[in-house]
């Protein structure tokens, strides 16, 4: 369909991020499961499909040569991007204080967290200017937030989703017909999460999916939990 929405998720073989695809497919969207391990992904992409139109990519956001080779791939399948939400994150095991973080723990955090999204961005920013209605969400985290200070938790992590939402901010006047936000979804019962986390799934995807859907498009370059904009 010539006019069907289309979104691409990055990260999306499991948790929130395979929930969002499976929400944006119901909303009719021909959605982009990205995954930087192929099997995952294409297995993930497999079990939605009776939800939608729902097509693997393959993208690992910590690699520039992959990023480029997705953009080029989706060219092939789309003359447009919709939203882009960059969901693809990690919290490493090795990521317990500031005193001992590694240079080597704290820049692969850094580099699929952080930068990782401000290069798949950068690559699909032509196709993104092609839409109507263009939006990109970063799912951030309160971890990021800077206004109450820090507790000690995952300092890699934290400071990795407070650049991104600076680098959210950055995006938002590099792309003023954007809308680019970032997202925190609260404690989510994930792999990430845990089980004793106080959100289901579908809970942390639920102002994902506003954002790229339903949001107004002049909210952007904002901080969003709930569907309301909060400090960082």
């Amino acid at each position: 369909m010539k006019n069907q929405k289309t979104a691409l998720v990055t990260g999306a073989n499991k948790g929130i991020g395979f929930e969002v695809v499976r929400q944006l497919a119901r909303q009719s969207f021909r959605v982009f499961l990205g995954a930087r391990n192929a099997k995952a992904g294409r297995e993930a992409a497999e079990k939605l499909k009776s939800e939608g139109d729902v097509v693997f990519l393959e993208i690992d956001v910590s690699s520039e040569k992959s990023i480029r080779a997705a953009a080029e791939e989706f060219a092939r399948q789309s003359e447009r991007l919709d939203v882009l939400v960059n969901n693809a994150g990690i919290l490493l095991d090795e990521d317990k204080s500031a005193l001992t973080i590694t240079p080597e723990i704290f820049e692969t955090t850094l580099r699929t967290n952080t930068l990782g999204p401000s290069l798949v961005a950068q690559a699909f920013a032509p196709l993104l200017k092609k839409s109507n209605a263009p939006k990109i969400v970063n799912v951030s985290s309160s971890g990021g937030q800077l206004e109450d200070g820090a507790d000690g938790w995952a300092p890699g992590y934290c400071v990795s989703k407070t650049a991104l939402n600076g680098v959210t901010v950055q995006l938002a006047a590099a792309l003023p017909k954007c809308a680019v936000n970032s997202v925190c979804p609260g404690w989510v019962r994930t792999a990430m999460g845990g089980e004793n986390a106080t959100r289901s799934v579908g809970e942390g995807a639920a102002t994902i999916v506003w954002l790229a859907t339903d949001a107004p498009q002049d909210l952007t370059g904002k901080f969003v939990k709930d569907r309301k904009v909060i400090p960082w």
